[in-house]
Parts: C-alpha cells; structure tokens; sequence
C-alpha cells in the first residue's frame, strides 16, 4: 500500500491550529500533523512509544517538563506515559509522528488528543 505526506488518511483535529492525518498499520501507526502558527499541543501522555520528525518549519517540543526548540531534520523519541506537547512560532509546522503499537483512539476521524493530559495524568 503506498501513501502521500501531502494527501490522505483519517483526518483528526487534535487541538485549535492543529490538524492530523492519520495511517494506521498493523503494528505501527503513522500521522501527518500541521500545526499552525502560533497553536498549542497541550501536555499529554499516552501508553504508545512515539517517535517525531520535523519535516518542515519549527516549533518548541515540551518533553518531560523540558523545551526544546526543534527545526526541520530533527527528530525525537518519547517512550510510553512521558507528558509531551509543543507550540509553534510564527510559521506553520508540520511534523511526521510514529506511534507503537497504534493508537487504537486514531483509527477513525475525531477531536482531541484522545491521551490524558498532563494535569489528569498526574504530571
């Protein structure tokens, strides 16, 4: 089965500005998120090992209570139940997320993060 970055997939708006495209597999599940200038990722975790690339843009990646400015070609791992969200600057930025196992919550179009967020969880 082949696919486009720009084009496809179960559509689910996560927060205000931020939109996903989802592609799940058998056992491991990709999404395609635009995040729009200035939009913020709230703080969430989830069971799912998550790995990020950058594909265009930048924005501030919040991982375990750390910021960390992010810019095209940069990628990241967050391992199950880390809090981690994000905010843009003043240009849109896209990112291509990873998730293992699926997220089963991403397998049919929707809204929200379907994770708890940070406060709920805990952190």
């Amino acid at each position: 089965m082949f696919h486009n970055l720009r084009e496809g997939g179960i559509v689910r708006q996560l927060a205000p500005g931020i939109t996903a495209r989802i592609f799940p597999g058998v056992n491991a599940m990709l999404s395609v998120v635009t995040l729009e200038p200035h939009s913020v990722s709230p703080v969430h975790s989830h069971p799912n090992e998550q790995w990020g690339v950058c594909l265009e843009g930048e924005w501030i990646r919040i991982q375990d209570g750390v910021e960390h400015h992010v810019k095209a070609g940069d990628f990241w791992q967050t391992p199950p139940h880390v809090p981690h969200g994000g905010r843009t600057l003043d240009r849109r930025c896209i990112v291509l997320d990873i998730f293992a196992p699926p997220r089963e919550e991403y397998r049919q179009p929707g809204q929200g993060l379907g994770a708890a967020s940070a406060s709920q969880a805990g952190a």
